[in-house]
């Protein structure tokens, strides 16, 4: 059994597909994670929801920021962008039963075995492992409650931009939901910031990647992630693995495999 960890789909099914035979991806005995963002912007969002969900348990898949932001628009709390491309998905038959399953998927996910933490964006840099976890597990319970429309139209807002264990209510749900889905730079005091949308390399010197603060959890632990694509080449630190490959894009997507380590990709189709 071998335990296969994939960056954002973002619709790109046929690469998807692609990638899993040149692995010989085995559904009845391998494992597949997913960092999420399985929607929007490519050409097959609907067929990626369908896949997914089908594979059951064999298959652990997070909420992305575009993965929240199609259920607010099945909800009618935003409008549909014509670039997500996501139209199949509301007149799909299955519409309905693809909104609840993908509204329980988990904003953070630790390995039974292996141990390693997925996350679609990040953890916040502030958080230690059971804060991190605490929090994901609050706002999970809010999606999967009949109220879940309620924080959905509420989300939108980059504040609160700092942790604090005080914060209650949308405040910090809306962090939470910030630092798990939306965040990449952070200020010198661990402050997220969303303004800045330059590469690393570019980026003002007082803004550093959140993987690159002083948190004692990214020297313990394994964390997994997708969301940012402009990663390409830029060496992470040890224990962290960027992998959205920005596909959708035009450029590549990416699997690891974690019991040795393998990286296969697959390039846009």
């Amino acid at each position: 059994m071998a335990t296969y960890i994939i960056g954002d789909l973002h619709g790109c099914f046929d690469e998807f597909q692609a990638l899993l035979k040149q692995a010989d991806f085995n559904p009845q005995q391998d494992e597949l994670w997913l960092t999420g963002d399985l929607v929007a912007r490519g050409e097959n969002s609907l067929e990626c929801l369908r896949f997914v969900k089908n594979l059951g348990e064999r298959a652990v898949t997070l909420l992305g920021n575009h993965d929240l932001h199609l259920l607010a628009t099945l909800q009618g709390i935003k409008k549909v962008k014509e670039r997500d491309k996501v139209e199949a998905i509301f007149q799909a038959e299955d519409r309905e039963a693809l909104q609840n399953w993908l509204r329980n998927r988990p904003l953070v996910a630790q390995h039974p075995r292996h141990g390693f933490l997925l996350a679609h964006a990040g953890i916040s840099p502030e958080w230690d492992l059971a804060t991190a976890i605490g929090c994901a597990r609050e706002v999970e319970g809010v999606l999967q409650s009949e109220d879940y429309g309620t924080l959905l139209s509420q989300m939108y807002d980059n504040s609160p931009n700092r942790w604090s264990a005080h914060l209650q209510g949308i405040a910090r749900w809306r962090y939470t939901i910030n630092a798990f889905t939306r965040m990449r730079f952070c200020d010198k005091d661990k402050g997220l910031d969303f303004d800045c949308k330059l590469p690393v390399e570019q980026a003002p010197p007082e803004l550093k990647p959140w993987f690159e603060l002083d948190s004692p959890l990214f020297h313990q632990q394994d964390i997994l992630f997708g969301h940012w694509a402009s990663l390409i080449g830029y060496p992470t630190p040890r224990h962290i693995y960027a992998l959205d490959t920005g596909c959708v894009w035009g450029n590549y997507l990416t699997m690891l495999r974690w019991e040795d380590k393998k990286v296969f990709t697959q390039e846009k189709m």
